[in-house]
Order: structure tokens, then sequence, then C-alpha cells
């Protein structure tokens, strides 16, 4: 048994060895090398989701009654592996580097466990951060490297109350969010006596390959040479808390805005938001340059070579947002939000093209981590439709935040949609965000006058 002390209750897991999934049918034994995009040092990690599941009988109770969570996931991971059989495989290195998949069928990690634990008492840390997230994703030993690991690893955590937990980690070098979302709907289609997943994978990672010669052809402020180490950032004393952000929140924070900047996006509206607030409660030197870098999508044609249905690699890049400390902190949230917005125009064909040939003729550079903010957008993504046969999801999405690295999430909160958004900092920068975040809701603005409360979850 491991446990993990919540208010007034101990979370308990019991789980069972590990096991290997292998696609339930042979599978070409082959070399697959990863794009350009896939294949650059800032996606060489493991990202987390999770999915609460609670026991909807409702949606199909002659089916569902019997059914062991573990045993249709297992059943229909096999099955979906027949054909996305590369995450059975193993990471190796090429020439330079170079990120190539030995689909040699190896399988993906599955663990079992079990807990006493309902949803219903649950229900107040079913959304990030999870103060139980180690025990519903057990870190198996010597899994959690990028080259000869597991490409997955899954732990369906089943509920005293018929629901279940089901916790992953992905190696992001082989998809980003919409390609795993993809493979999960394969994996509940199957599971659900599917013949063959709805969309079939496409591999073609050469359509975001360099090209022949490789050229930079764009500015790339998220790569630009900078000071080594993070900012004010004490790895030792991290707190991760998450801030919801209702219709209410939205409008306030909208209203700092000048007329001609309030009909920006919600995302743009957002990221400005935060950027500056966590600018300001890490307490910069002035003349320190500080960066929000937005994750855009490349799948559509507007904003990429258009990607065929199918497509499930890593498919956007992040143009980078660039001020200094000081400029950022003394001017309005209005000038923060043009320059998201500028950032975000700038992503098209030729930006994620460049970003390729900058990977090859710079050897792979990462992503600036000193003064970046880097933010994605999954409150579209289809994370809350991937249903096994007990419905829909209670939540689902990205399990937790990076120091680096958050996200905006579709989500409920007492009742009410909303979005929330994890933000992990130092324990003392995290009280001075939670201060500005406020200020930014509740005090009386320049353009209007709408108080308003920002919720913060521990």
């Amino acid at each position: 048994m491991a446990s993990y002390s919540l208010p007034c209750l101990a979370f308990h897991v019991k789980r069972y060895e590990p096991e290997l999934v292998v696609p339930a049918k042979p599978t070409p034994h082959e070399l697959k090398y990863l794009s350009d995009i896939d294949d650059q040092e800032g996606l060489r990690f493991q990202n987390p989701f999770i999915w609460f599941y609670k026991n909807n009988n409702s949606t199909s109770p002659s089916l569902m009654d019997e059914k062991d969570p573990v045993k249709v996931i297992r059943e229909g991971l096999g099955k979906a592996l027949v054909y996305y059989y590369p995450f059975a495989g193993r990471l190796i290195e090429g020439y330079k580097r170079k990120l190539i998949v030995d689909c040699n069928a190896e399988g993906v990690l599955l663990i079992q466990a079990d807990s006493d634990f309902s949803l219903e008492q649950l229900k107040n840390n079913i959304q990030p951060p999870y103060p139980f997230l180690d025990e519903v994703l057990y870190n198996v030993p010597g899994s959690d490297g990028i080259v000869g690991c597991p490409l997955l690893l899954i732990q369906v955590t089943c509920l005293i109350c018929g629901g279940f937990i089901l916790a992953l980690r992905f190696n992001h070098t082989l998809c980003d969010a919409f390609g795993l979302l993809q493979f999960m709907n394969a994996i509940s289609e199957m599971a659900q006596g599917a013949q063959k997943p709805s969309i079939q994978p496409v591999w073609q990672r050469d359509l975001l390959s360099a090209r022949n010669p490789p050229r930079i052809t764009c500015t790339h402020h998220e790569y630009e040479e900078a000071m080594t180490g993070p900012v004010n950032m004490d790895q030792n004393n991290l707190v991760q808390r998450s801030f919801f952000f209702g219709p209410n929140q939205i409008k306030a924070i909208r209203s700092h805005l000048p007329p001609h900047l309030r009909s920006c996006s919600q995302f743009e509206l957002l990221t400005a938001c935060l950027w500056r607030c966590r600018t300001l409660a890490l307490k910069l030197e002035p003349e320190e340059i500080v960066r929000v870098s937005c994750i855009i999508t490349a799948r559509s044609k507007r904003r990429g070579p258009g990607l065929p249905v199918g497509y499930y690699g890593n498919a956007f890049a992040f143009p980078a947002a660039v001020s200094e400390a000081g400029v950022l902190c003394k001017k309005s949230l209005g000038y923060a939000v043009e320059l998201v917005k500028k950032a975000k125009a700038e992503m098209n064909e030729e930006y994620i093209r460049s970003v390729a040939d900058l990977m090859v003729i710079r050897g792979q550079p990462p992503f600036i981590v000193r003064g970046n903010l880097i933010i994605t957008d999954v409150a579209s993504s289809k994370s809350a439709d991937v249903d096994f046969g007990w419905g829909c999801p209670e939540y689902a999405g990205p399990a937790m935040a990076f120091p680096q690295i958050s996200f905006q999430v579709k989500s409920r909160n007492k009742e009410e949609d909303g979005i929330f958004v994890p933000i992990c900092l130092p324990i003392l920068a995290m009280i001075r965000f939670e201060q500005e975040l406020k200020e930014m809701t509740e005090v009386v603005n320049t353009y209007n006058k709408i108080p308003a409360k920002i919720t913060s979850t521990l």
C-alpha cells in the first residue's frame, strides 16, 4: 500500500506489477525517423495527462455493470497498437543525435491499481494540481528516460465506487497532445468493439522535416541564446497552484484593455495577463529580457502546411513575445496583449519550416528557459471526449504545470464553466503572483468598473 495524506483522509493505492502490453497482432519491425519538429531538445521529456471517470452505468448498464476498466483498456490498447505500432517501440539515436523509432513491438507499460477511495471523496482534487499524482501515476524505475525506454506508461486506478482514474505519461518527441488524443480515441473505439480506428494514423514525418538545403527565414526569439539558468527559480522551493477564470474574471481582466483591444481572444487575454503577473511576481531586474511563447498548431492550412487527417506527430511552433521586464511591468495590460497578438500572427507555414531548418543548422537547440513562460491552449482539445464505455470523464487534461510551461484547460468550478490554469513557481513568488491576479480582477480599473474574484486551488 502507498498513501498520500489529504485533509481529514489518507489516499490509499494498491499497485500490481507493471506489465508490457504489445500489439494484438504482428506489426512491421522497422525504423521510423522522427521529424525535425519532433526531434528537438525541448521536447525530450515525459508529459503527464489524466482522466477521471465516474461509475456511469446509465451510459450502457447491461454492458458496463460487470466490466473491469483495466481489462477493457488493456484489450483496447493492444488492438490500437496494431495501427499505432510506433508507440510500442523504443527510441534510438542516430547520426548527430537524430531520434529514430525502433518499431520492435516491446510494448507499452500498463499498471493496474486499486484504491479504497471514491470519486466523491476526491471531488475537490480532480483538477490540477494533484497532491496524489505520484500515487496514480507510478514512475516505474528505469522507465522515465528518452532513449531505450517505453514511449508510453499508463496507470488505471480503480476506485471503490466503480469509477476509475486513468493517468499516463507519454514521450513528447513522438506526438503532441493532439496526436495523443487521437491515439486515446482509437483505444476507446477498439475497447468498445470497433474493428479499426475511425481515423487512420498517418506517420509521414518527412512533411515537417528540414528543407534541402535548410534555411532560417524567420526570427525565432524562443531559441535565441540567453544567459543560462532560470530566473529567481529556487528548484527546491517550487509549489503548484491552479487558478480558475470564470466569465466574471475574464470580463474583469478584459476591462483593463482599451476599447480597440477588447476583441482579442480569450487565449491572448489570459496569456498576456499571466505573463505580466508572473513577471511582476518574480521581481526581475528591469533590464532582464522576458518572453512568453505561445504554442500554435500547424495543422491547418492557415497556420501551417495543411497536414493530412490522422497525422499524429508534433505539429506546432511556439513564437515568442519579447520585452524588457521593467517595461512589461510598468506598462498596461494592453501592451502585453499587443505583443502576444503580434507573436501569434507570425505563425504560418514558412515559420514552422524555418523552425525545422533551424534545428538542423544549429543542432537541435533547446528553447530558452531563462525568463520564458510557455503557454498552450488545450481548452478546445478533445481530451474530455475519450469514452471507454463509462461516459465522458469528469475532468481530462494535462496533469501538472512545469516551472516554465503552463496550459489553459476548459473546466468547471462550482458548476460554472471556465478556464483552469496551473502555475508552478517558488512559494514566495506564488504569493506575489496570486496578489497580482487578485488586483487584476478586483481593483477598479481605468476603463471599466467591474469587481470580480479570482479562485485559487491549492
